[in-house]
Protein backbone atom coordinates (compact mmCIF):
# COMPACT_ATOMS: atom_id res chain seq x y z
CA UNK A 1 0.00 0.00 0.00
CA UNK A 2 2.82 2.40 0.87
CA UNK A 3 4.53 1.63 -2.44
CA UNK A 4 1.36 2.50 -4.36
CA UNK A 5 0.94 5.71 -2.40
CA UNK A 6 4.60 6.59 -2.94
CA UNK A 7 4.17 6.08 -6.70
CA UNK A 8 1.12 8.36 -6.66
CA UNK A 9 2.81 10.97 -4.47
CA UNK A 10 -0.45 12.12 -2.91
CA UNK A 11 -3.87 10.53 -3.32
CA UNK A 12 -7.24 9.80 -1.72
CA UNK A 13 -8.09 6.23 -0.72
CA UNK A 14 -10.08 5.69 -3.93
CA UNK A 15 -7.02 6.41 -6.10
CA UNK A 16 -4.79 4.21 -3.93
CA UNK A 17 -7.31 1.40 -4.32
CA UNK A 18 -7.31 1.87 -8.12
CA UNK A 19 -3.49 1.76 -8.21
CA UNK A 20 -3.47 -1.43 -6.14
CA UNK A 21 -6.03 -3.00 -8.46
CA UNK A 22 -3.90 -2.14 -11.52
CA UNK A 23 -1.07 -4.02 -9.80
CA UNK A 24 -3.28 -7.06 -9.30
CA UNK A 25 -4.34 -6.50 -5.68
CA UNK A 26 -8.09 -6.29 -5.22
CA UNK A 27 -9.28 -4.79 -1.96
CA UNK A 28 -12.51 -3.21 -0.88
CA UNK A 29 -12.50 0.58 -0.61
CA UNK A 30 -13.26 0.34 3.12
CA UNK A 31 -10.23 -1.92 3.62
CA UNK A 32 -7.94 0.56 1.86
CA UNK A 33 -9.39 3.48 3.85
CA UNK A 34 -8.95 1.57 7.14
CA UNK A 35 -5.34 0.62 6.36
CA UNK A 36 -4.51 4.21 5.39
CA UNK A 37 -6.08 5.47 8.63
CA UNK A 38 -3.98 2.97 10.62
CA UNK A 39 -0.83 4.00 8.76
CA UNK A 40 -1.71 7.60 9.65
CA UNK A 41 -2.08 6.63 13.33
CA UNK A 42 1.43 5.12 13.14
CA UNK A 43 2.76 8.31 11.49
CA UNK A 44 3.78 6.45 8.31
CA UNK A 45 1.51 8.64 6.16
CA UNK A 46 0.22 12.18 6.52
CA UNK A 47 -3.20 13.35 5.43
CA UNK A 48 -5.14 16.49 4.75
CA UNK A 49 -8.83 17.14 4.19
CA UNK A 50 -10.08 18.28 0.84
CA UNK A 51 -13.59 19.11 -0.33
CA UNK A 52 -15.15 16.69 -2.77
CA UNK A 53 -18.56 15.93 -4.17
CA UNK A 54 -20.74 15.02 -1.22
CA UNK A 55 -18.50 16.42 1.52
CA UNK A 56 -14.84 15.99 2.37
CA UNK A 57 -12.21 13.30 2.00
CA UNK A 58 -8.69 12.67 3.18
CA UNK A 59 -5.79 12.90 0.78
CA UNK A 60 -2.77 10.86 1.92
CA UNK A 61 0.94 11.14 1.26
CA UNK A 62 3.91 9.07 2.52
CA UNK A 63 5.55 10.48 5.61
CA UNK A 64 9.27 11.15 5.86
CA UNK A 65 9.12 9.11 9.07
CA UNK A 66 8.93 5.94 6.94
CA UNK A 67 12.70 6.01 6.37
CA UNK A 68 13.37 6.18 10.13
CA UNK A 69 10.86 3.36 10.67
CA UNK A 70 12.64 1.10 8.19
CA UNK A 71 16.07 1.86 9.64
CA UNK A 72 14.80 1.12 13.15
CA UNK A 73 13.40 -2.15 11.85
CA UNK A 74 16.82 -3.08 10.45
CA UNK A 75 18.49 -2.14 13.73
CA UNK A 76 15.99 -4.36 15.53
CA UNK A 77 16.94 -7.31 13.30
CA UNK A 78 20.60 -6.75 14.15
CA UNK A 79 19.87 -6.50 17.90
CA UNK A 80 17.55 -9.49 17.91
CA UNK A 81 19.46 -11.93 15.72
CA UNK A 82 23.05 -10.67 15.85
CA UNK A 83 25.60 -11.61 13.18
CA UNK A 84 23.56 -14.58 11.90
CA UNK A 85 20.60 -12.27 11.26
CA UNK A 86 22.81 -9.85 9.36
CA UNK A 87 24.21 -12.68 7.21
CA UNK A 88 20.70 -13.96 6.45
CA UNK A 89 19.43 -10.46 5.68
CA UNK A 90 22.39 -9.88 3.36
CA UNK A 91 21.67 -13.20 1.58
CA UNK A 92 18.04 -12.21 1.08
CA UNK A 93 18.97 -8.76 -0.20
CA UNK A 94 21.35 -10.31 -2.72
CA UNK A 95 18.38 -12.19 -4.22
CA UNK A 96 16.55 -8.96 -5.04
CA UNK A 97 15.97 -7.91 -8.60
CA UNK A 98 18.15 -4.82 -9.36
CA UNK A 99 15.06 -2.59 -9.64
CA UNK A 100 13.81 -3.84 -6.25
CA UNK A 101 17.21 -3.15 -4.73
CA UNK A 102 17.23 0.39 -6.13
CA UNK A 103 13.72 0.97 -4.78
CA UNK A 104 14.74 -0.28 -1.33
CA UNK A 105 17.86 1.89 -1.33
CA UNK A 106 15.75 4.89 -2.35
CA UNK A 107 13.28 4.18 0.46
CA UNK A 108 16.12 3.98 2.98
CA UNK A 109 17.70 7.16 1.67
CA UNK A 110 20.80 5.29 0.49
CA UNK A 111 20.43 6.18 -3.21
Amino acid sequence: MLASLRDLGEAPARDVRAALEKGGTRLAYTTVATILARLHDKHLVTRRREPCRGGERYVYRPSPVEQKYLLNLLRGVVRMFGPAGVVHLNDELSKLDPSEERALRRRLGLR
